[in-house]
């Protein structure tokens, strides 16, 4: 919302410079982004007026003008807008003057000819070409009235102005108008607010002979009114009408629609002007829209409606879009001479999803949608009626149609000193807090110690006990809130929890290695929700979901990390490699709290090292998704064993469970071909992990060892075994009997293929032995291994 600051000085007198009342507004609460001056940049811009016009005798679009700048004489002035003439008031820069973008008006010669100064456009003086009067939009200003040469054009021009930029939060729909703004501002400065005149000198005639109305459905439409305005006269608004619309970023068009324009800014209640002749009936229908009806609407294009859309009809067909958009046929056109102006109250559901559906957002919609002061419906009708009759010589009829309930116009609410005193901190006395209710423009009464608030319907921000609460402290002073510092028996410094540092290991950890931390929803699909889930549990749907697509909560991290590596790659970034840690929700039945697990994931595809200066790449592979892992749990000081398993949207032959102490708690593997096929990925990898498992593990003091004087040895042994015997079953058996010389195992070669029987592979193991006490030698060395030798041909091994 932009507030003016010289319309707003029409309802309250505040002698703050605009800066200090933007100050005062953002500490109580409304935010002010921004601060438009007018007159920033410009310098010596007064009204000019053209006395001839002769054509440039050596350039076909350029004109010599005589202009009288209220100085002894008459300048010249070179200009080439098509519509300069001679007998117009005009912006006039003089020379030494200057304007926006750093120009600097001096004397020049164009083709031949002295000028002394510039005749400017609306454009040129910093209004964007956007809210220009179509007239002026290509040519210079004209003002419509007789001015006084020489005097200040930003003044004449009503822009000799501030304007403050509100950033309102959705509760705060009282801030969208401009008597919303002052009643916020006299509250601030404790003083007394002039509402703008609404009586109009009415005919004998009375709309309720030339109009009726009836509503439908009160549930959506709970209340309509009209009044009539005869004989009309379309023309340009008054200039600082247009001005007041422009500084608000609205483009004026004619005194009509300008006049409802201003009321919708002025009081916060969109209105609508019919053309009354062009309705094509006496008699107004507020309904819902049937499905499928169709209407053109102001901006010529063919609308289909909905049900649930709320149409203004004229007893048949529509001639509004209710809230949002009027209808081409009834619009106010410039024969227009008898006026219908309606002042209504919509559901702000429907209209949000028209707006939203049709992509109409208006000004008149995004109030609608946050819902209107019922106070000012009919005061907002008058308004515009008292301004049709001032400034478009119409004629108004007695009396409005109406049909529905304003419904109450305040909303009660008790509350005592004693309650806003112990919320607060404050210490201030009953009469000090009905001083701020009637700052705010809220009636009191009191009994019993009990103060009843009568809160107008402006305020739909206010409806308990504790938003009273609030403005008491927004009025009298966030910054007068009493500090106090807590009281400890026993101060202690603060430190991380056993569980917060781990985290900070993993994640440092993970980022070392080059990934990034997704956040994504914890809301999936139906279909989704289970997928890659490690428990055969029950989901939770919510109730009423937004969108189907975010309807269960999540039992694996996994669908959405794959959705964000696809969402990557699809935009030229092949190179994904992103880790989760979130909470994922299993179901313990009706009316039973579901349990919450912390998880950790991650996926990973295309290339993990680049190093184009060096031509290097190493892509990613189950290996390098392991050697991740195994990091994980290097760095908490705990073991994970791997076996081979089979797991839905998996590859079957590359992927495997993860356990830790005999427990899987995870897994690891590649995505199945068809599964990354669907999502455009090439090779990809993911991991999960049951991270509170992983957290509850004890690990318990780190016992050093040290460094060993005595070198080692090692030896290599090559197994011959059936193809489905995984290597960890070797592994197991070589540390069993490998006693206390031997010190660690490596797999360093796998092969199938010739010169090996179908159905066999060889497994190759280096064996590292050490004795930290002794020098090794090779008896013990060839000791221990034939033990190992022998247990594993024992086992089925046949050794190479």
């Amino acid at each position: 919302m932009l507030i003016s600051n010289e319309w707003l000085k029409d309802y309250v007198t505040v002698n703050d410079s605009v800066t200090d009342l933007a100050e005062r507004i953002t500490r109580t609460g409304i935010e002010v982004d921004d601060i438009i001056d007018y007159t920033q940049d410009i310098k010596n811009l007064v009204v000019g007026y053209v006395i001839s016009k002769e054509q440039h005798p050596n350039a076909d679009k350029l004109n010599i003008c005589q202009v009288d700048i209220g100085e002894e004489e008459p300048v010249q002035i070179v200009c080439g807008a098509p519509n300069v003439d001679a007998g117009q008031y005009v912006i006039v820069a003089k020379v030494g003057g200057r304007l926006p973008g750093g120009i600097k008006i001096k004397k020049a010669k164009l083709r031949g000819e002295a000028s002394s100064g510039m005749i400017c456009s609306l454009q040129e003086i910093g209004i964007s070409s956007h809210l220009v009067p179509k007239e002026y939009e290509t040519g210079i200003y004209v003002f419509n009235d007789t001015m006084t040469p020489g005097t200040d054009a930003l003044q004449a021009l009503y822009l000799d102005d501030q304007v403050m930029e509100f950033d309102l939060t959705p509760n705060r729909a009282d801030a969208l108008s401009m008597i919303g703004t002052a009643y916020e501002v006299s509250a601030l400065y404790d003083t007394t607010i002039t509402k703008p005149t609404t009586e109009t000198h009415n005919i004998s005639k009375s709309t309720t002979d030339e109009l009726s109305v009836t509503i439908e459905n009160e549930d959506k439409v709970p209340y309509y009114s009209a009044r009539v305005v005869h004989n009309v006269t379309i023309k340009p608004s008054p200039i600082w009408m247009q001005a007041r619309l422009i500084k608000a970023g609205i483009r004026p068009i004619n005194n009509v629609v300008d006049i409802s324009n201003y009321v919708l800014l002025e009081y916060g209640q969109p209105l609508h002007m019919f053309d009354q002749d062009a309705i094509g009936s006496q008699h107004i229908i507020v309904r819902q829209a049937h499905d499928k009806e169709e209407m053109t609407t102001l901006d010529d294009q063919q609308r289909q409606l909905q049900s649930n859309d709320i149409v203004i009809t004229n007893g048949q067909s529509p001639i509004a879009l209710a809230g949002v958009m009027g209808g081409d046929f009834s619009e106010v056109k410039n024969q227009t001479t008898n006026i219908v102006v309606e002042g209504a109250i919509f559901d702000p559901v429907s209209i949000r999803h028209t707006s939203r559906r049709l992509n109409l957002r208006s000004e008149a919609s995004s109030r609608f949608e946050k819902g209107i002061a019922t106070e000012f419906v009919d005061e907002a009708v008058d308004r515009a009626c008292y301004l049709l009759q001032t400034y478009a010589d119409g004629e108004v009829l007695q009396d409005r149609v109406a049909a529905g309930d304003l419904g109450s116009l305040i909303t009660p609410i008790d509350i005592t000193a004693e309650k806003v005193n112990r919320t607060i901190g404050f210490d201030l006395s009953q009469s000090q807090i009905i001083s701020i209710f009637k700052q705010l423009g809220f009636e009191t009464t009191v009994a019993n110690e009990v103060i009843t608030v009568q809160v107008p319907s402006r305020r739909k921000d206010i409806t308990i006990k504790e938003d009273l609460i609030e403005e008491v402290a927004r009025i009298y002073g966030y910054d007068n809130i009493p500090s106090t510092l807590p009281i400890f028996d026993k101060v202690t410094s603060g430190g991380l929890t056993d569980r917060q540092y781990k985290t900070r290991t993993v994640k440092e950890t993970l980022e070392g290695a080059g990934l990034d931390q997704a956040i994504t929803y914890s809301l999936v699909s139906k279909e989704q929700s289970t997928n890659f889930a490690m428990e055969k549990r029950e989901t939770i749907d919510l109730l009423m979901p937004m969108s189907e697509a975010h309807a269960t909560l999540r039992q694996s991290l996994l669908p959405h990390l794959i959705e964000a590596a696809a969402y990557n790659v699809a935009r030229k970034n092949k190179d994904v490699k992103l880790f989760e840690l979130g909470n994922v929700f299993f179901g313990n039945g009706p009316g039973q709290l579901p349990d919450e697990v912390e998880y950790l994931s991650g996926i990973l595809t295309g290339d993990y090292v680049v190093n184009q200066w060096q031509a290097k790449k190493e892509s990613i592979d189950f290996y390098l998704a392991k050697g991740i892992v195994d990091r994980i749990a290097e760095q908490l000081n705990i073991q994970f064993d791997y076996r081979s398993a089979t797991i839905e949207g998996l590859h079957p032959g590359r992927t495997a469970e993860i356990l830790l102490q005999d427990k899987v708690i995870g897994f690891i593997g590649e995505l199945h071909p068809s599964l990354a096929a669907e999502n455009d990925l090439k090779r990809t990898y993911v991991f999960e992990l049951n991270y509170d498992d992983i957290m509850n593990v004890s690990v318990g003091y780190i016992n050093y060892q040290p460094i060993p004087r005595y070198p080692g040895m090692s030896r290599d042994i090559a197994l011959e075994v059936d193809q489905d015997v995984p290597a960890r079953d070797l592994l197991a058996t070589i540390h069993q009997y490998g006693g206390k010389l031997l010190q660690d195992t490596l797999v360093f070669d796998v092969y199938q293929g010739e010169h090996l029987e179908e159905g066999k592979k060889s497994i190759a193991i280096r064996l590292n032995y050490l004795d930290p006490e002794n020098t090794l030698t090779d008896e013990k060395v060839s000791a221990v291994h034939d033990n190992i030798e022998a247990a594993l041909v024992e086992q089925g091994a046949v050794i190479r």
